[in-house]
């Protein structure tokens, strides 16, 4: 069984200070996962994680992240304005482009950011910035479906990201003859996967598309970036992705196809959000309710405004009633929130201890596309952050929305 990494004592303080829900992050585990992964990745003298800023753009997390040598993945004009708040600047900054207006391109270019295109129209865009940026990437769509071990895992030609194949060699001679002289090559081809075989199988394929287009183009490719995709395990019974593996066959990959093709200072490059942040947050709310009729409903004071992933994607996560963990799942549940809406529930026939109203729950591996991903449907209202340091103390690191807050754009004589 999953463990919430704050004991119930812990919980029962915090609570006292702060309302549910709330979101929890736990700083230990954080510094402790980001350093494995740059220790997976040593071999490569300029390997470099930039954090996908849309999994969890909290600054105090950020801030975190930069200690332990991360930089960040931007792909919005707010989320650029963020890492420059917090003093990220230049190659710190990774945007990656997406039906991108303007303007985004501009603040990335005066930001000094590496960037991503997403497509060959994108190159049109150059026109309009001061100089030609002398290093930019760009991403791949392979097309067709992509398989591990005869697995579909996901379907890249079904995605609105990349280049083609002969786009990419097109892309890259236009961009040589504006002046462009380092390229970096990208792909994301499936999400969440927990096998050790996803990175390097990914890594392999860009390898030989890099040096492929080296020869084609004689261009200089200084990076190759992974992105994301590395997942957690969200169920119980799951096997982790073995990090230290998976950097390994990375290696393999590298030594194996860029290293004969001279290839060998590619820095490798990673984007990961899920993986990084995801097992070191948890949404701890209330029960509030309990409703009996055709099934047997706990109803908390957190809902999928809070929470979107649940009602969204059918995704699992683990719950621990908190002061219960070890006793016997006895009762069958769906646990739900408050919105107008049927699919406002965090788990569906769920076998939990029993419920009482009152009982703390804690919902596990939030800690990425939890909170970001919230909204104010029904007029609900965000809920605070707070994480937890290594000494044992907590930080309030965002407050809860108020009202206020929510009727903050309006021009009405609302009382709040």
């Amino acid at each position: 069984m999953k463990k919430p990494f704050v004991s119930a004592e812990q919980l029962a303080e915090i609570t006292k200070q702060y309302p549910t829900p709330f979101y929890l992050y736990d700083e230990k585990g954080i510094r402790e996962n980001a350093r494995q992964l740059h220790q997976a990745f040593q071999w490569n003298q300029g390997f470099k994680e930039y954090f996908a800023v849309k999994a969890t753009p909290t600054p105090a997390i950020l801030e975190i992240l930069r200690e332990e040598g991360c930089g960040l993945d931007c792909s919005s004009l707010t989320e650029l304005m963020l890492a420059d708040a917090l003093g990220f600047s230049g190659e710190e900054i990774m945007f990656s482009a997406n039906m991108t207006p303007l303007e985004d391109f501009l603040l990335a270019y005066n930001l000094g950011a590496v960037i991503n295109l997403d497509d060959i129209t994108d190159i049109e865009y150059f026109q309009h910035v001061p100089s030609i940026p002398k290093k930019v990437c760009l991403r791949y769509n392979p097309g067709g479906n992509f398989q591990i071990s005869n697995e579909i895992m996901d379907t890249p030609g079904e995605a609105k990201y990349g280049l083609t194949r002969p786009q990419l060699t097109k892309a890259f001679k236009q961009l040589l003859s504006l002046g462009v002289q380092e390229f970096g090559l990208h792909a994301f081809l499936a999400s969440n996967t927990t096998t050790n075989d996803y990175y390097p199988i990914l890594a392999r394929m860009l390898f030989e598309v890099a040096v492929q287009l080296k020869q084609e183009t004689g261009a200089h490719i200084s990076f190759i970036n992974l992105s994301g995709g590395i997942g957690i395990p969200y169920h119980p019974n799951q096997k982790p992705a073995d990090i230290m593996a998976i950097g390994q066959g990375v290696r393999k990959a590298f030594e194996e196809i860029l290293v004969p093709a001279g290839m060998e200072d590619a820095a490798i490059v990673t984007e990961l959000g899920r993986y990084m942040l995801g097992p070191y947050g948890c949404l701890v709310a209330t029960a509030i309710r309990k409703k009996e009729i055709y099934k047997n409903y706990i109803g908390l004071d957190a809902c999928a405004a809070n929470l979107l992933r649940p009602a969204m994607y059918g995704a699992y996560h683990h719950i621990t009633v908190v002061g219960k963990e070890n006793a016997p799942h006895t009762r069958k549940y769906d646990i739900t929130g408050g919105l107008c809406e049927n699919n406002d529930k965090f788990a569906i026939d769920r076998m939990l201890p029993e419920i009482e109203i009152g009982d703390l729950i804690v919902i596990h591996d939030t800690g990425a596309h939890g909170f970001s991903m919230g909204y104010n449907y029904n007029g609900k209202l965000r809920s605070a952050e707070i994480l937890l340091r290594k000494d044992g103390t907590t930080e309030l690191i965002r407050r809860a929305e108020t009202p206020a807050d929510y009727f903050a754009t309006l021009d009405l004589p609302i009382k709040v």
